[in-house]
């Protein structure tokens, strides 16, 4: 390392053409310069420089080795740039790992993103697991509900309330619980990332908070297939609000225990480190977390 500084001043020196005015470019004084070009000299075994009380010039083997010292700095100089860009200006591919079940929302919070930043791609990789950051080299996970103890950081985005939905056609042919206790005797769909127990805790005002042992038949990672299983009449799934009440309102699906509320779950973006992240990072968590406080 120490060599590569001595290249890097001796380029100074030839450019600023004395060995004062690179000491000054370099807030050195004219003796260390000196003795860092003749330690140069000495492990290079040869003279670099021809010194006159009025002028420097290069030697022949000086010229050569400037052109190649000057190279070596205008390369330090371009990666210096290439990281400053990339820590004020989203560019470059960002990868993101998130539940299936969270597409649309990543697609409407990151889509004016990409607008706005033409340089900035994405690679997307939506599985119903966790993703390990490190070995696939992601930029950002989504994750939702009680996380694991690990080295990653996680930033809350929102908190997603949760409603208990059921198919219309199961409410018509089955019915409803009509109290909490009622749950134990439905088959409810246990989606496994977001709720591993078996019980769901329901609450409301004024009365104590309970906590129901549930029923398979369904225990699952894909939220997508859970939810196709509840539309088709499977049981009765926890389900986000924000992905209950289109179903709702187009009365494919009806609120089971409209009354009763649930913990709400919160969603995080993961990362593997808090500081230094690169401004596609920062600006992906700031979309996503402006969506979500709008829509959730």
């Amino acid at each position: 390392m120490d060599r590569l500084k001595r290249m890097a001043i001796f380029a100074h020196v030839v450019e600023a053409g004395s060995m004062s005015a690179a000491a000054r470019e370099l807030d050195m004084t004219t003796s260390a310069v000196s003795q860092q070009i003749r330690q140069l000299e000495a492990e290079t075994g040869l003279v670099l420089l021809h010194r006159s009380t009025r002028r420097l010039n290069t030697t022949e083997a000086g010229q050569v080795y400037y052109e190649d010292c000057a190279a070596m700095l205008l390369a330090a100089q371009a990666a210096e740039q290439r990281l400053s860009d990339l820590r004020d200006e989203p560019r470059g591919e960002l990868r993101i790992a998130f539940p299936v079940g969270f597409s649309a929302h990543l697609a409407a919070a990151l889509t004016p993103l990409l607008r706005a930043h033409p340089r900035l791609s994405l690679r997307l990789f939506a599985e119903d697991r966790r993703a390990d950051l490190i070995a696939e080299r992601i930029d950002l996970a989504i994750r939702v509900g009680t996380l694991a103890d690990s080295t990653l950081v996680a930033r809350r985005l929102t908190e997603w309330r949760h409603l208990l939905v059921a198919g219309a056609a199961f409410a018509r042919e089955r019915g409803l619980p009509q109290a909490p206790a009622d749950l134990a005797r439905f088959p409810v769909l246990n989606l496994s990332v977001s709720h591993q127990a078996e019980f769901i805790e329901l609450q409301r005002p004024g009365a104590p908070a309970q906590r129901v042992r549930v029923n398979g038949p369904v225990v699952g990672n894909s939220f997508i297939a859970l939810r196709q299983l509840m539309l088709q009449g499977a049981g009765i799934m926890r389900m986000p609000a924000p992905d209950a009440a289109p179903l709702i309102a187009a009365g494919r699906a009806v609120q089971v225990l409209p009354g009763w509320s649930m913990p709400p779950l919160g969603v995080y973006g993961v990362t593997v480190r808090r500081d230094a992240q690169p401004a596609k990072v920062r600006l992906a968590i700031a979309a996503l977390r402006a969506y979500l406080e709008t829509t959730c």
